[in-house]
């Protein structure tokens, strides 16, 4: 199965708090909000919703197509994307813009304080789904945040074209519009959210649960350390527990690396219980390591932590659609 991966694709600046956001914020005073944060560390890596989820797809043995426009400082990254199975031939360079930046504190609550500075992402709009269906088979399109006209076209193209599409709004939920926020989600085969992010959703649209699945076939919505609900199209919901970690260093990515889990065991033909269960055990791999692209998969490892997660036969199940 061919699996094609629109969204940002950006380097990461990451910072880490030693206290919590929420003693340093006094209620009465959030109109005159001012706030400065001495950070314990700095690391810079490769990221971007579109890069971390492509990258995930290809550590899981896929060979998907990355999606999205970057500046001439994107070589290295081309070769690290690359050397883990992802086809940039659909990423766009930039002759003027840099790649984008995603600036971000977490603090001991594993809260996070962010910004994103687009760049070179704001021409991924003028990348065409179509022309590139024309070169590369398709039979997903994941549709993640991205510069918002670029997901509004993508989105577009992909129901033009009778492609199948995955809508994965997240951060960009802020920036949308309710009836750009529906339009997105119109006819996907799966929408992906967090928690917040579904409850923003229906604000945002007004639109009920049963408004909602009536517009996809299949709902996802991770609960954090609560696992993972999912909902069909029929109405039945399924839920997953996580896979227990060993560590809690960094959330930033967690998200990515689940999605990419669950779209590799269902599209490989797993149920959803079991696509919910990958996507758990990837998640945890990232939450456990500083960055979104440093994990690594031992498959006798993740058999092992299946098992003890979600017993044998799903330890065997999902351990034979993992890469030798």
């Amino acid at each position: 199965m061919t699996l094609a991966v629109s969204g940002s694709i950006a380097t990461d600046h990451l910072m880490r708090f030693s206290g919590r956001f929420a003693e340093q914020i006094v209620a009465d005073q959030l109109s005159n909000i001012s706030l400065s944060f001495l950070v314990d560390d700095l690391v810079i890596r490769k990221g971007g919703v579109g890069g971390n989820i492509a990258y995930a797809l290809g550590v899981l043995g896929g060979a998907p197509l990355l999606v999205g426009a970057v500046g001439p400082d994107f070589a290295e990254y081309r070769t690290w994307l690359e050397e883990h199975g992802v086809d940039c031939s659909g990423v766009s360079v930039s002759a003027t813009a840099h790649t984008a930046r995603f600036v971000c504190t977490t603090d001991e609550d594993m809260a996070q304080i962010a910004s994103f500075y687009p760049g070179a992402m704001s021409e991924a709009r003028d990348i065409s789904i179509e022309a590139l269906a024309a070169e590369n088979k398709m039979d997903l399109v994941l549709i993640g945040a991205n510069d918002p006209d670029a997901m509004t076209a993508h989105t577009a193209q992909c129901r033009a074209a009778g492609i199948p599409f995955a809508a994965d709004p997240s951060q960009q939920l802020a920036r949308l519009d309710a009836a750009q926020a529906t339009d997105l989600i119109d006819g996907a085969a799966y929408l992906f959210t967090n928690e917040y992010e579904w409850a923003l959703l229906k604000q945002k649209t007004g639109m009920s649960d049963a408004d909602i699945a009536a517009k996809v076939d299949l709902r996802v919505t991770t609960l954090g350390k609560r696992g993972v609900d999912i909902v069909a199209k029929g109405g039945e919901h399924t839920h997953i527990g996580v896979v227990p970690e060993t560590s809690k260093v960094d959330p930033t990515g967690v998200g990515d690396g689940f999605r990419a889990g669950f779209l590799t065991a269902h599209m490989g033909g797993a149920s959803i219980e079991r696509a919910a269960q990958l996507g758990s055990l990837v998640a945890v791999l990232v939450l456990e390591t500083t960055g979104t692209q440093e994990w690594e998969l031992n498959r006798d490892d993740a058999i092992k932590r299946l098992t003890a997660a979600y017993g044998a036969e799903a330890g065997e199940e999902i351990g034979a659609l993992l890469p030798a």
